[in-house]
């Protein structure tokens, strides 16, 4: 039973709740003005665990048949048969059961949001057969993250940072829009639709710079509207530093670090924003 848990986890790449439980701490702190009470804390985290799982979940459910037709992806649980498609279904089901049960016990608002939050987590996963905005719809998804982080404190959506959440929006669809240049061929193929198997590689980069670009301004605009001091803006250099980079090592002819980009570097700005948040609000 734990060598099939261990699959699953890495089914859904798990580790990678990082790209969005830190900016929904991050909207917590910021309600709060400061560290949520413990128990507000444990039912973030669970919910945001939760909906991570249940989306990427079925995630892999939805996409299998193309994964299995992906030579790139031919190896994942699914069609591999390592996991089997039931079993998948109850990860799902259980995943999405701990989402409700912790919104529930957060406030009303956070309850009443919860099924068109993890609605839209789960209609990403449909779009790329109609639409090459699919890596917009995922930045809409995953902007829900501060958002319910405020919303799990407050229990109100006054003065929420709208800024905050349209920065999420941008930082995710542009790096969403370059990881989805691995399969451009195979999408432009096999009738998926994407950016880059829309409008090629190259300009598919173009328009992945001009959405960090926009995420990097939105950033700092966060800073201001809450009023956030010069720990904040030490962060926001790191993240610049670090948009950058990652459209310097990785290029439309050589994708070979892209792990690099999408992984290591996004998942060091979202950490980094928000600690850089919490030292600005207790310090």
């Amino acid at each position: 039973m734990l060598k099939k848990i261990a699959i699953l986890l890495e089914m859904i790449k798990f580790e990678h709740t990082v790209f969005a439980l830190p900016f929904a701490f991050m909207g917590a702190f910021l309600s709060a003005r400061g560290v949520p009470g413990p128990a507000t804390f444990g039912w973030i985290v669970l919910a945001m665990v939760g909906a991570r799982t249940c989306a990427m979940g079925f995630n892999r459910i939805v996409d299998r048949k193309f994964d299995e037709l992906n030579p790139r992806t031919a190896s994942r649980a699914l069609p591999a048969k390592a996991v089997k498609l039931p079993e998948a279904w109850g990860m799902v089901i259980l995943a999405g059961g701990i989402f409700f049960f912790a919104c529930y016990n957060l406030n009303q608002l956070t309850l009443i949001l919860s099924p068109f939050a993890l609605s839209l987590t789960l209609f990403y996963s449909l779009t790329k057969r109609f639409t090459w905005l699919c890596h917009v719809v995922l930045g809409v998804a995953l902007a829900f993250s501060p958002l319910g982080g405020w919303v799990a404190v407050s229990g109100s959506l006054q003065d929420h940072p709208f800024v905050l959440s349209a920065g999420v929006l941008f930082w995710v669809a542009g790096f969403d829009t370059v990881y989805a240049c691995l399969d451009a061929d195979f999408d432009a193929k096999i009738g998926l639709f994407s950016l880059p198997s829309r409008f090629g590689r190259k300009n598919a980069f173009r328009i992945a710079v001009i959405f960090h670009v926009i995420a990097f301004a939105l950033f700092i605009l966060t800073g201001i509207s809450s009023g956030l001091n010069y720990f904040y803006y030490m962060g926001i250099l790191f993240t610049g530093a670090a948009l950058f980079y990652q459209h310097f090592v990785v290029t439309p002819k050589d994708l070979s670090r892209i792990q690099l980009s999408f992984f290591t570097l996004n998942g060091l700005i979202s950490l980094t924003l928000f600690v850089a948040t919490w030292l600005s609000l207790v310090l």
